[in-house]
């Protein structure tokens, strides 16, 4: 919970403004009963109407200044938690793009979005309550008790016996509150998670008729979730008719004995009037204070797991680069295993050495490992034994700006967003327009853009679902080149395209991009043919190594592949 502060401390002026000004319009709401006993008990016997009048304004200005010292002070503290969430939100969503791929894993995405989503709300909604509650509750509270001591210590030591069982209750109840919206937010996660994967696979899930099977499942996923908030729900819910028994017994326990002290003469009507008012007053403030500790507990468990990721270190550090890579490589890969769970290797000594300019090709089966290849390029991971080195130079001495800055990558569950062609392709980044059309006349797209009515100004929809599979492709293969990269990594990047369009584009590549080294992880033997050098990787292990004639010649797990596909011939 200490984090909140850091957001909280640049708004420390406004937010004492704030508080002055609800202390001033608590204080004028506080003298009211005690005005009123004062009329009831010394004017009124007067039978001064001036006096009457003079008394019944400075209760309308007390009302007034009561209410509007309320008012601004609360659209005062909406606009500090307005700021407070807005940054809260901000860097949170800044720290998962900056989470290693291991920690994002760890944390899982769904999980992350409903951190950034119902337990940023959480947190919020508690801000804004203790700004508009956290001052007015305990003035009222307090100050009640204290004028009521005042008044008459016998009424208010009979009302005041009740607030320690008020307490305890609180706190008792409270302290399992934590836990239990701990387990909500963790069920919130999971009917996340159902819900995007149905949101991505919705083609799918109408195409099988699987609508009623998605709807057991998000079913499933809801009843839990709904499990858990209402136990939640019911245990916090009892904090507020208890509360209210025992104010409502201290009441009536109030009545009574005002009753015979009354009848007895030693009490006035007008004071009891007044301690039934002050006695509401402090119902008031324990509702109140009652709320603040259930939303405390909510917001207690939304903080904790934001907490958890703000705090989450950057496993990937950069290292001194250990002087001993050849320079004459452009890409090295020396002696690198590498495994997810730390169980299995998913990669197992995989060595490789690439020159600047040229092809490498990588095939095998789903699941062998070519993608955890290029992840480890990438530095997504880190290689658990061995080095990978660009240049020479061990890439964990890179920093990640200096990293990224060298590649064009196309992954296989890469993403358009909503916008414009042009813009897709421009990612955001500083791109002439004359490199745009360049880079998508090398991938193949210029022709089918330019045949849209609107061009490279074509709006798209999210995920591109308003183009064919191979248009997104080539949008995307246009994005990697578009900044003229020194690596370009295409990972299963043409599965959709035609073996013609494919062959333009292997073509487009050699002669537009040479001074790039390419890297091609395909399924298909016809993407990496004309590769340099082509591996082929079996349950993370290199079980050939060559040129397209050697490995037909070498290896039969790559000539097997080739005569399934393509029966021998290859169109060029």
């Amino acid at each position: 919970m200490k984090w909140i502060f850091s957001y909280l401390k640049p708004m420390k002026g406004r937010m004492a403004l704030g508080f002055t000004i609800k202390v001033i319009g608590t204080l004028a709401e506080l003298v009211l009963p005690l005005i009123l006993t004062y009329i009831l008990e010394n004017v009124i016997k007067t039978q001064d109407i001036g006096k009457i009048i003079f008394f019944g304004v400075i209760m309308a200005i007390c009302a007034v200044i009561s209410s509007l010292g309320n008012i601004i002070a609360n659209r005062m503290a909406a606009r500090v938690t307005m700021i407070f969430s807005s940054g809260m939100r901000r860097d949170l969503f800044s720290k998962t793009l900056l989470l290693s791929a291991r920690s994002t894993d760890r944390f899982t995405v769904p999980s992350l979005e409903s951190r950034i989503t119902s337990d940023t709300y959480n947190v919020q909604n508690f801000i804004e309550m203790m700004q508009r509650m956290g001052v007015r509750a305990p003035i009222l509270l307090l100050g009640g008790i204290a004028i009521t001591l005042i008044m008459d210590k016998f009424l208010a030591l009979i009302m005041i016996a009740t607030l320690p069982l008020i307490f305890i209750v609180v706190y008792g109840i409270s302290r399992k509150g934590v836990p239990l919206y701990t387990k909500v937010q963790r069920s919130v996660d999971d009917m996340v998670r159902v819900v995007r994967e149905d949101a991505q696979g919705i083609r799918v899930i109408k195409a099988l008729s699987k609508n009623e099977y998605e709807n057991e499942r998000y079913d499933k996923v809801n009843r839990k979730l709904c499990k858990h908030e209402t136990y939640a729900g019911t245990v916090m819910g009892i904090v507020n008719p208890v509360m209210t028994m025992l104010m409502n017994l201290g009441i009536v326990a109030v009545v009574l004995a005002s009753a015979f002290l009354v009848s007895d003469g030693k009490s006035s009507a007008a004071t009891v009037i007044a301690f039934m008012q002050y006695f509401t007053l402090i119902s008031m403030a324990m509702m109140s204070i009652s709320r603040m500790f259930v939303m405390y507990t909510k917001c207690a468990a939304s903080a904790k797991r934001i907490s958890s990721v703000m705090a989450a270190e950057d496993e990937l550090k950069i290292i001194d680069d250990d002087k001993k890579g050849n320079g004459s490589f452009h890409i090295s890969f020396e002696n690198v295993s590498f495994s997810y769970l730390g169980k299995k290797k998913n990669l197992k000594n995989i060595s490789v050495s690439l020159k600047r300019g040229q092809r490498l090709g990588i095939i095998g089966a789903t699941g062998s490992g070519k993608s955890t290849f290029v992840k480890l390029l990438l530095r997504f991971y880190d290689a658990d034994e061995g080095v990978i080195r660009i240049n020479g130079r061990d890439i964990r001495s890179y920093s990640k700006e200096e990293l990224t800055s060298m590649f064009g990558v196309v992954l296989q569950n890469d993403f358009i967003y909503a916008d414009t062609i042009e813009e897709n392709i421009k990612f955001g980044r500083d791109i002439s327009d004359e490199a745009v059309v360049r880079a998508a006349k090398i991938a193949q797209a210029h022709d089918f853009i330019s045949a849209i009515p609107d061009g490279y100004s074509h709006h798209v929809s999210a995920k591109g679902t308003n183009l064919s599979g191979g248009q997104r492709q080539r949008v995307l293969i246009s994005r990697a080149i578009a900044a003229d990269p020194e690596i370009l990594v295409l990972d299963d990047s043409s599965s959709a395209l035609d073996y013609k369009t494919d062959a333009n584009l292997r073509s487009a590549l050699q002669r537009e991009m040479s001074d790039s080294t390419v890297i091609t992880v395909a399924q298909r033997v016809s993407s990496v043919k004309s590769c340099d050098l082509i591996l082929v990787i079996d349950e993370g292990e290199i079980i050939g190594k060559g040129t397209h004639e050697q490995l037909l010649e070498s290896c039969a797990e790559y000539k097997e592949i080739s005569d399934s596909q393509m029966g021998g011939a290859f169109v060029d």
